[in-house]
């Protein structure tokens, strides 16, 4: 296994990830089973599961915080069991749960963490990191007393206060009002545009397109992982879209009919979707010349494509 510090700096290899055959075993149960993940440098690759997928325990044998049962690999060059602790070192981590100090300022976090890391000329890194985010004007405040997006913010600040090469964001959007995310995927991006690499959980579909790749896991396996544009192809799901009025009319008649897999109401219109194109066109034949009904055909999106997925997928945990 490649190791040192010239291939952590990028000299060596392209891929910031390169794990195979992860595996991590509590008792009887294998909650992460033979996973390989290879993330190419400069990319937002999203980590997309349902809750007790096994993503965070993947993300903390990624960054050198778990110790695998089984696998091999490397994570910036650096082998994820051998040395873990200059993984640990250069990367940042932001966890899904607020982990910071709240009866400490924003300012005395970012400071804390600065010179836990022991970053040179850490007021000044402080101040930059202040302003990049926004926070300079809430310096002051203690940390307790902020908002779920304002938690959020400083939570990224002092991820990456040290300069990691490589994030790892595990759920960082949960329980933030939705203007808190958009704001937060754009500091994602911009930190990318920037050449770090991005490693972000969720189960958020709306937040997966923002993704450049996406490897799915469920149940401790990885069922899919490909460029974003290139998932719904790859599944082979064919989806109908209906507009209109007496939809949850057709959605009961539809449902169990053969070919029909999924049948799901988004917004003023319903989805209709299956793998075998010729007879989910059958089911939904004897409605496409109902009055006050449209159908066209469309890509399936990434919640139907995923939730296809799932239904095939099998419970560790049974």
């Amino acid at each position: 296994m490649t190791s040192g510090p010239n291939t952590a700096s990028g000299e060596a290899s392209d891929l910031v990830i390169d794990v195979q055959g992860l595996t991590k075993i509590y008792g009887d149960k294998t909650v992460v089973d033979d996973f390989d993940l290879r993330v190419p440098r400069g990319s937002v690759y999203g980590f997309l599961g349902p809750n007790g997928s096994g993503k965070t325990t993947t993300i903390r044998m990624v960054c050198g915080l778990l110790t695998p049962n089984a696998g091999q690999g490397s994570c910036l060059g650096w082998d994820v069991i051998q040395q873990s602790d200059k993984i640990k070192a250069n990367v940042g981590y932001m966890t899904q749960k607020f982990s910071l100090w709240e009866d400490l300022t924003i300012k005395e976090n970012l400071t804390f963490v600065a010179r836990m890391y022991d970053v040179p000329d850490y007021r000044d890194r402080v101040a930059v990191a202040l302003d990049d985010l926004g926070l300079t004007a809430r310096s002051n405040q203690l940390a307790g007393s902020l908002s779920g997006g304002w938690k959020q913010r400083l939570s990224l600040a002092a991820c990456t206060i040290h300069g990691p090469k490589l994030l790892l964001l595990d759920e960082p959007t949960a329980g933030v009002d939705p203007r808190a995310r958009r704001e937060f995927w754009e500091n994602i991006h911009d930190l990318a545009d920037r050449g770090v690499t991005i490693l972000v959980s969720t189960h958020y579909m709306d937040e997966a397109v923002q993704c450049d790749s996406i490897a799915y896991i469920a149940y401790g396996k990885k069922l899919i992982d490909a460029p974003s544009r290139e998932i719904a192809s790859r599944v082979g799901l064919y989806t109908w879209r209906a507009e209109g009025t007496g939809l949850s009319r057709v959605a009961s008649a539809l449902k169990g009919q053969k070919g029909v897999e999924q049948v799901a109401r988004f917004g003023t219109a319903l989805h209709v979707s299956g793998s075998d194109e010729a007879a989910l066109k059958a089911a939904i034949a004897p409605w496409q010349n109902s009055d006050g009904l449209r159908w066209t055909r469309r890509e399936p999106g990434l919640e139907e494509t995923f939730i296809h997925l799932m239904s095939k997928a099998e419970d560790n945990f049974k």
